[in-house]
């Protein structure tokens, strides 16, 4: 399956099942909470990342928070 993160197109094996974004953002390595996710264009709540089915040619943008201050 062909997905396109942040831009750049990637390939994820899909065994029989559905691939779900959380699923995704867990193969990726990123922290849920320390990121903001857009998938085809809309900015998705963290509590629809388990049930959201990834398919190919989805777009997904992952943007990573970050904290700091002077």
């Amino acid at each position: 399956m062909n997905i396109e993160i942040n831009g750049e197109s990637r390939t994820f094996e899909c065994n029989s099942k559905q691939l779900i974004l959380c699923e995704v953002i867990e193969e990726l390595g990123h922290h849920p909470k320390m990121i903001v996710v857009e998938f085809n264009g809309y900015i998705l709540h963290p509590s629809l990342w388990e049930t959201q089915v990834v398919q190919d040619g989805d777009r997904i943008e992952i943007v990573t928070i970050v904290g700091g201050g002077s």
